[in-house]
């Protein structure tokens, strides 16, 4: 047997190794536009499946029979990792008969990676158990292969992955592997040479393994954010027979996967099967509601999420209205126009009608309706007219205000005037200064207008009030201090005038009242005092005609003659 540390095709997949190294440093110089999986959240299992190259180094003790390097072998191991950079690792290695050996193994030991963009350096070592077999002498007569045993294998070493931008990062490619592995067999007793056996002895070797293949990436270190749900509704407030939609906002959901919405509520018919559901409220009572969505995109934790809103339904308001008159004030049995302003706050349908008190008639349905006031009497105290507007929707719900209008009752008829009494003329007695109270000629005319006076209205009265200036007045102050007074000037004036009126004119005594002033003039002043009216000379002194005595105009004719005889 011969030493052969490597084959031409061991040679050429080491040259492979090399050229996938440059290849890849190339290509880190070359941004990639994907970001790989491992450098933002690695992998948490990687699978290796590749070639492997075996580099023995060692023979067979005592008889020096070195082992070959076996350039064909195939490598797996499974690395599950606790964090970002830790974990453990299972390796099996399988390099069939070269030339006069062959080997496998499977170990189990820690493993540590350090994840960058697009490349991951990693490092691990191993403990575990290899089944060798050989080595082969090149004299076959002489020995023969020592069988496949099983002995004791440590390993250490390292490499490089490379990320690839496909699959969303799921593969790398392993550029290489080296590891150096120390294996320990003993193949039992050592044959005598020649015997044509099994050699024996012990092999204790020292190998360089070489490796290169796809590495597969499987979860993630970093799980991925659970689905979030949000929703929403508008409007929040309504009432009974409001559109209300409802809204839902989901996060962190997988594009590449389908989501499902539902969604529940507690009050109102709803229906919708994507992110926005309507909620049909005609049916609900006023009152607070609560809506349910729920998102899904899978069974697993993380991959669906609820969310609820709140949604209040009203009772529905009753309408306003105002009321109002036009004109506010009428004549008896005049109209006004009578003005309702109502609104619904849901502008709900409405329906007017209108009253009035007793007496008046309104007539109308609609906003404006007529008022016809009664007919008041003449001189009838003015009334007032209360009014009612009245205004219910389609609900039921009413409202009413209230206005009135004034009536005027017609004016009564004017009462008949009050009688007063007038002043006639003044009969003056100073142009007789001999007889200062006779009733002269002149004084005829005025007495003669007072008795055609007298004469046209029956039940008048007539007061006649005497005056006498200062000079007489002063006569008769002297006069009242005699035992036997005479009568004063301005009472004889008045019962003389009175007399004339009687004996001369025919008026009857009992229709004319004699009175004395203060006004200091030698006059009689007359006044017509009509049935009912107020004497003005009522204030004035009545005079006595028991003692004051009536002077005739004209003398007695026997005496007259009497005094043309003397």
């Amino acid at each position: 047997m011969t030493y052969r540390p490597f084959s031409g095709l061991g040679r050429f997949l080491l040259a492979a190794c090399a050229v996938s190294l440059g290849a890849a440093t190339l290509g880190a110089q070359t941004p990639a536009t994907t970001a790989p999986a491992s450098g933002s959240n690695p992998s948490k299992v990687d699978v290796f499946l590749g070639y492997s190259y075996f580099g023995a180094h060692g023979s067979v003790r005592p008889e020096g029979i070195p082992y070959a390097s076996v350039n064909l072998g195939a490598m797996g191991s499974v690395a599950y990792y606790m964090n970002r950079y830790f974990g453990a690792e299972f390796i099996y290695v399988d390099h069939p008969d070269g030339n006069n050996d062959g080997v496998s193994s499977l170990a189990v030991g820690p493993i540590v990676r350090y994840p960058m963009d697009h490349f991951t350096l990693f490092a691990h070592v191993g403990v575990g158990s290899e089944r060798l077999g050989g080595p082969n002498n090149d004299i076959p007569s002489q020995f023969e292969h020592n069988p496949y045993t099983w002995g004791v294998a440590l390993h250490a070493g390292g490499g490089m992955d490379y990320d690839l931008p496909f699959f969303d990062n799921r593969l790398s490619l392993r550029l290489f592997q080296v590891d150096y592995r120390y294996m320990h067999d003993d193949f039992g007793p050592v044959a005598t040479i020649p015997t044509g056996g099994p050699v024996g002895g012990r092999a204790n070797l020292d190998a360089v393994e070489l490796s290169t293949g796809l590495l597969m990436h499987f979860g993630h270190q970093i799980p991925p954010p659970p689905v979030t749900y949000s929703c929403s509704v508008s409007p929040t407030s309504g009432y009974p027979g409001d559109p209300i939609t409802v809204t839902g906002t989901a996060l962190n959901l997988n594009p590449k996967k389908t989501a499902t919405y539902t969604w529940n509520s507690t009050g109102g018919a709803i229906s919708g099967t994507s992110t926005t559901a309507n909620i049909t409220s005609a049916t609900a009572a006023p009152g607070a509601y609560t809506v349910t969505g729920h998102v899904t995109e899978g069974p697993k934790p993380g991959q669906s999420a609820d969310c609820t809103a709140q949604f209040t339904i009203n009772a529905f308001q009753p309408p306003t209205v105002s009321c109002s008159a036009n004109p506010s004030s009428v004549n008896s049995g005049g109209s006004s126009t009578i003005a309702a302003s109502a609104i619904s706050p849901q502008n709900r349908p409405l329906t007017y009608s209108y009253s009035a008190s007793a007496g008046s008639n309104i007539t109308g349905a609609t906003s404006t309706a007529t008022l016809t006031t009664p007919q008041l009497s003449p001189g009838a105290s003015n009334t007032t007219v209360a009014v009612t507007c009245n205004v219910v929707d389609d609900k039921g719900n009413t409202a009413t205000a209230n206005t009135s209008v004034n009536v005027i009752a017609p004016a009564a008829p004017a009462p008949p005037a009050a009688p007063m009494a007038s002043s006639l003329c003044a009969v003056n007695f100073s142009r007789d200064a001999k007889r200062p109270t006779r009733v002269d000629n002149e004084a005829k005319a005025c007495l003669d207008d007072v008795a055609t006076a007298l004469q046209g209205q029956a039940d008048a009265k007539l007061s006649l009030v005497g005056s006498e200036d200062a000079k007489e007045q002063a006569v008769d102050a002297k006069q009242a201090k005699m035992k036997h007074p005479k009568p004063n000037a301005a009472s004889l004036r008045a019962v003389n005038t009175k007399d004339y009126l009687v004996t001369e004119k025919g008026i009857d005594a009992s229709r004319i009242a004699v009175y004395t002033g203060t006004d200091d003039a030698q006059t009689v002043t007359t006044n017509l005092v009509p049935a009912g009216a107020a004497d003005p000379a009522a204030s004035s002194t009545p005079v006595d005609e028991s003692a004051v005595k009536a002077v005739p105009r004209t003398p007695p004719v026997r005496a007259t003659a009497k005094a043309k005889a003397q």
